[in-house]
């Protein structure tokens, strides 16, 4: 019967190791690659649950991100007879798609609110790189408390219960004239003046309708 010291067995142990993992290519990649695969499966997991966050922050505090389709924005901006003299403002701004049409198509000037600081960040990085900076503002923060009377357009598509809350706001704050279009929810105590059925889009006056000349 043959008896093995303990350091004759850690000898052995560690041969095995070094055949098993450094000499055994296959395990040894096997190992590293299911390493790679619980990092990423880890990465992926938090970055969804950080989303799913965002998400539902925004939405406690106006309205989840659903972007308007390119097409539909600039009809809504063509409905509010958007000119280059023009100040767009688009609340609840997201990914910068009305900012960027108002800029680059109507030739006006553009403010964004946006509450999300991702999407906040990622709206100032594409105006800078589309080199908008002078005439395309994007501000990071809630737009219930932010200023807005410089707007003569205003673009919205947030929630029912958040444009009942906003009306005041824009009642308050911006001059009679200025335009208000919003993307399927709809204003009480503004000026109706036009529907557009297909897009399901609102235009409103926050005053009275001024007169044709």
């Amino acid at each position: 019967m043959f008896y093995f010291k303990k350091s004759q067995l850690f000898f052995f142990f560690l041969f095995l190791v070094k055949y098993f993992l450094f000499l055994n290519k296959p395990i040894l990649n096997l190992i590293l690659l299911s390493n790679i695969t619980v990092i990423i499966f880890w990465f992926l997991i938090t970055a969804l649950f950080f989303l799913i966050v965002l998400m539902l922050w925004t939405n406690a505090k106006g309205a989840p991100w659903l972007p308007t389709p390119r097409k539909k924005v600039i009809r809504m901006l063509q409905m509010a007879n958007v000119k280059p003299e023009d100040t767009v403002l688009d609340l609840g701004c997201g990914d910068g798609r009305v900012l960027l049409a108002a800029a680059r198509r109507f030739k006006a000037k553009a403010i964004g609110i946006e509450i999300d600081p991702l999407k906040a960040f990622w709206c100032k990085i594409l105006i800078t790189f589309l080199g908008l900076r002078k005439q395309v503002k994007v501000i990071c923060g809630n737009f219930f408390k932010e200023d807005i009377s410089a707007a003569t357009v205003v673009f919205c598509y947030l929630l029912q219960s958040t444009n009942n809350k906003l009306e005041e706001k824009l009642i308050q704050e911006l001059s009679p004239e200025t335009r208000v279009v919003t993307n399927t929810f709809i204003f009480h105590s503004l000026v109706l003046v036009k529907i557009d059925d297909a897009t399901r889009s609102y235009l409103y006056y926050v005053g009275t309708e001024p007169k044709k000349t």
